[in-house]
């Protein structure tokens, strides 16, 4: 385990949904996400609400990310953060692990499983906490053939830049094959406690979420209704 994951880890064990806010200027499906706000300054919020970690959305042509803000938002924070990107090769690790970031994400459909398997083990050599992200049946299949320990199901289809109505229904029905150990994360399609509730029964440890967060008149509200503390 690493500070990633233990940090969430550690927000589910104090009782808390750990929510994931995953940072990112622009939607293709819904524009301009930030609407003037300051990223650093709603991550400050966003941290002491509670939120464990950050994901960042580094992919600059359609989601207007950037690696220097994926550096502000480390600085301003100090929380673990991940790397959100269309990761290809060796050089995107090294430069992810050289701007401070402490996990990456490696999306199942973009790769063979012999380039999967290349990366996720260099990952791990240098020091980052690869999240395998999968949107089927079989990418969880070879998820658990990898031996994951960090796992996601996007519940929309990133290779659709997002555009697609997903929802909370895909981690539901493929909750029977969430690799045994692995820490589980449901990514996009959540809106609400009620979504994110889901996500958890369904056997998810934590859940992402984006555009919701930045769609809201308060931020920080909707933050702290999604990552509410669970019943016993």
């Amino acid at each position: 385990m690493g500070r990633f994951v233990d940090a969430i880890f550690k927000r589910k064990q104090d009782g808390f949904i750990p929510v994931i806010p995953d940072i990112k200027l622009i939607s293709p499906k819904e524009g301009d996400l930030l609407r003037g706000r300051n990223p650093a300054e709603m991550a400050k919020l966003l941290s002491a609400a509670g939120a464990p970690v950050f994901s960042v959305v580094t992919e600059k042509e359609h989601f207007g990310g950037s690696l220097e803000l994926m550096e502000i938002i480390i600085e301003s924070t100090g929380r673990p953060v991940l790397r959100k990107d269309f990761i290809k090769n060796f050089d995107d690790l090294h430069q992810t692990r050289a701007c401070g970031a402490d996990a990456v994400l490696l999306i199942c459909s973009m790769f063979t499983e012999t380039s999967l398997r290349s990366l996720y083990e260099e990952s791990l050599r240098i020091g980052l906490e690869p999240l395998i992200e999968t949107h089927s049946s079989d990418e969880l299949l070879l998820a658990g053939r990898m031996g994951a320990t960090l796992v996601g199901i996007n519940n929309r289809n990133i290779l659709e830049l997002e555009k697609d109505d997903g929802s909370v229904s895909l981690t539901e029905s493929l909750s029977a094959l969430i690799p045994e150990g692995a820490l589980l994360i449901s990514e996009s399609g959540i809106h609400s406690y009620r979504d994110a509730l889901a996500a958890i029964n369904a056997g998810a440890d934590a859940v992402l979420v984006g555009t919701a967060i930045w769609q809201a008149d308060d931020p920080t509200d909707l933050y702290l209704s999604l990552s509410r503390r669970l019943d016993p």
